[in-house]
């Protein structure tokens, strides 16, 4: 009991004595002066340094001393409450540091085995590795020595192969084949032993290559298959015939090219020689009015000799083509051309013609902008371009046929040919068309731009012929001689559209819209002149009645003076009224019923300008005619263009007539002298007219023509109708004057009018124009 008791007596101290430390630590932590050291960044040199600075010393430390003590007091209690933890911990340690002894004792064993097993491998090893790299140096010198020895066998091979020219030029262009592969992948610089070999093996590659491209230039151009064969061939043993086939075409587009341009070049079109005199600086490239025929003469040869190049060209490359397609390589069997098409690529004759029909394109295309004589030329002249078009075309399908005929008539032995797979001997034309590709027509789309002109121009060279048969306004049918004309335009145009089928047939349609617009021009004709005859009988009537409105004016008197206002009694006279409120009724109750308001102003329009000049003729006829009475006439000019105005749609569109009505107003008021000067005379009002007014201010005794004759106004207009050359209405007044002198001498007169020499100053004036 007494043990129990001991015991938790300690444990009851023990819980106190933790009790007590750790109020003790609170008390710690608690004050300011030991909470810098629980900081994390605490710096011992920091904290003296701010102790120095803060407090004395002494305190300090005592306050530091105080604290080490209280900790050391925590730390005996806490051994005491923990003191069995401890000592287990201490135990625990110990087992550790003998397992660790142990573990440390296998490990050195385990080294000690791992270098003995080293000692033993390191050795073979660095053997086999030694080895190794002798075999690779043997074998690579091995192959070195067998690429060697091949190689000064080839070129010795090679030296007489050389010698044997064109004859073994194949057989030299497939040793060197091999000597490119014996070289691939290996630095066979510094070799003495094939040093002067390997110079030798560059130069015959060089030569071998420059006589088989003289080979196939001169194979081509002859058109020997078994020439341009070798040639392939070489080419196809050295590695490079899609690449020489692609410069050779290549070569053959640039040359047309040039060509093209050559041919289209505006200076030398107009330089026919090179002694020409040049033009200064900065001189336009045109040719002078002069020389259009020599320069449009020069340019359709320079034309015929392009085509001749393009043909012969043409013919090149389809001979080329053909030989790739049945040259064969004797060792594979392969063709040529799966050679050259075997990337996915059209075949060369394909590629060649699309260069050469783009190059026709553009060439041309910036010819004629640049220059506006090649433009007029070819727009002009079409026809005979798409004539030299289509002879190109035909003269390739001929050369096509040719072609085929030598190679079935050859029978060189040097062409491997399946004759069983070739598939292109049944094909006799030039290029055939694919379902997105026309030959033919890339051919011809370099000269839309002209056609379109060409048919265009065509159409107006059609028409016009029609439009002058039935101009605006005409009302006469044509005449044989034009029908005449007219159908040899037709026939023309269609001779000269013969040169090509759908030439024609566009040419064709042009003369049937011709066709149509004659038949419209006619029916339009036809149904005017039934129109018009059928209101004729009104137009008449109403021209009739007009003037007999007109005439009336002599019923009234214009004799009188001036008012005392100096404006006339009434705005107009009363024929005037009356004739205003005719036109007015005529219009409302017969023309404005027409639906057809153009052919109504047409008609009315006639009617129109002969009122005026009726009007202004019976207006220079009123005898007498006072001041009052030119001011009522003055007015009734005024009211004269309101009164027409109905029968058209301006008073000015009537021309010369409302010209004369404006300028003979302002003659009322003028003085003779000023009127024989007036600017308007003879050109807008005639001589005649003027002569008949001026008699108005003659005396009684100097007659008017009509007087003279004992007529009536209405008669004397009806003369003036019927005669309506001025001479002969000249020489009526002049009969009126000569009477009026043999009347002064008669009754022995010593004067005349003053009129009267200004009367016959303007007659002799009008009838110097007809001597």
């Amino acid at each position: 009991m007494e043990g129990g008791d001991r015991g938790v007596a300690v444990a009851s101290h023990g819980s106190l004595g933790s009790g007590a430390a750790a109020a003790t630590v609170r008390e710690l932590l608690q004050d300011e002066c030991y909470s810098d050291f629980l900081n994390k960044d605490f710096d011992v040199k920091t904290y003296t340094s701010q102790s120095i600075h803060q407090a004395v010393i002494a305190e300090q430390l005592a306050k530091l001393a105080q604290g080490i003590s209280q900790l050391d007091k925590e730390l005996h209690l806490q051994v005491v409450a923990r003191h069995e933890d401890l000592l287990a911990q201490a135990t625990g340690i110990e087992s550790l540091e003998g397992v660790l002894q142990m573990m440390q004792t296998r490990i050195g064993a385990l080294q000690g085995a791992v270098d003995r097993m080293k000692a033993k491998i390191v050795e073979p090893y660095n053997k086999i590795v030694a080895r190794t790299a002798q075999l690779a140096r043997l074998q690579v010198a091995c192959d070195l020595l067998r690429r060697i020895i091949r190689i000064l066998y080839l070129s010795k091979r090679l030296q007489g192969q050389l010698q044997g020219g064109s004859r073994e030029i194949t057989k030299a262009a497939q040793s060197l084949s091999e000597l490119d592969y014996l070289s691939q992948g290996i630095d066979l610089s510094g070799i003495e032993v094939i040093e002067n070999d390997l110079l030798f093996i560059g130069r015959a590659r060089l030569e071998v290559e420059n006589q088989a491209k003289r080979l196939l230039e001169q194979g081509v151009e002859t058109q020997n298959p078994t020439q341009v064969g070798t040639a392939l061939q070489v080419f196809h043993n050295l590695g490079t015939l899609k690449n020489t086939i692609t410069s050779v075409v290549d070569g053959y587009c640039a040359a047309l090219e040039e060509s093209i341009n050559n041919a289209l070049d505006i200076k030398v079109l107009t330089q026919p020689s090179q002694s020409a005199v040049r033009g200064g600086p900065g001189r336009s490239t045109m040719p002078t009015p002069g020389n259009t025929a020599a320069f449009r003469a020069s340019l359709w040869t320079n034309m015929e000799k392009l085509v001749d190049h393009i043909c012969t060209v043409c013919g090149q490359v389809q001979h080329l083509q053909k030989i790739l397609a049945k040259k064969r390589d004797p060792v594979s069997h392969i063709c040529f051309i799966e050679e050259i098409v075997k990337d996915g690529q059209s075949d060369i004759l394909y590629t060649f013609w699309n260069s050469v029909t783009q190059a026709l394109y553009s060439q041309f295309q910036m010819a004629t902008n640049s220059s506006m004589f090649l433009k007029q030329a070819f727009e002009g002249e079409y026809p005979k371009l798409l004539r030299l078009y289509n002879d190109l075309w035909k003269r390739l399908q001929q050369y096509s046929q040719n072609i085929q005929g030598k190679f079935n008539a050859s029978g060189t032995t040097d062409l491997y040919v399946d004759l069983q797979h070739m598939e292109d001997d049944t094909q006799d034309i030039f290029i055939p068309k694919k379902p997105d590709y026309d030959p033919e027509k890339a051919l011809k789309d370099s000269l839309q731009p002209y056609e379109a002109a060409y048919l265009s121009k065509s159409l107006s060279r059609l028409f016009d012929p029609i439009n002058l048969v039935f101009p605006p306004g005409g009302r006469n049918p044509p005449s044989a001689d034009e029908l005449e004309g007219i159908i040899k335009t037709i026939a023309s145009e269609l001779n000269v559209a013969a040169v090509d089928a759908n030439l024609t047939l566009a040419v064709s349609k042009n003369v049937a819209k011709t066709i149509q617009l004659y038949g419209v021009k006619s029916e339009q004709l036809t149904i005017h002149v039934l129109m018009g005859n059928a209101v004729q009988p009104l137009l008449t009537s109403v021209g009739d009645a007009i003037e007999a409105i007109i005439i009336t004016m002599h019923q009234e008197d214009f004799s009188g003076p001036l008012s005392s206002s100096g404006k006339p009694d009434v705005p107009c006279s009363l024929y005037m009224k009356e004739l205003q409120g005719f036109i007015a009724r005529v219009m409302s109750d017969y023309f404005k019923h027409f639906e057809c308001v153009d052919f109504v102003f047409d008609n009315t329009k006639a009617i129109a300008q002969r009122a005026i000049e009726l009007f202004i003729r019976n207006a220079s006829l009123i005898r007498p005619l006072g001041e009052g009475g030119k001011m009522r006439l003055a007015a009734d000019f005024a009211q004269m263009e309101l009164a027409v105005g109905p029968f058209c749609r301006r008073v000015s569109d009537l021309g010369k007539s409302y010209r004369m009505l404006r300028s003979f107003r302002p003659l009322l008021f003028q003085t003779s002298e000023h009127v024989a000067s007036s600017p308007a005379l003879g050109d807008i009002i005639p001589f005649s007219i003027i002569i008949q007014f001026l008699f108005t201010r003659a005396p009684a005794e100097l007659k008017s023509p009509f007087q003279r004759a004992e007529w009536s106004h209405a008669r004397f207009s009806q003369w003036l109708d019927d005669h309506p050359s001025e001479k002969d209405r000249l020489l009526l007044i002049r009969g009126a004057l000569e009477a009026y002198v043999q009347s002064v001498r008669s009754r022995e007169g010593k004067e005349f009018a003053p009129v009267y020499p200004i009367m016959v100053q303007l007659l002799q004036k009008a009838m110097s124009a007809f001597q």
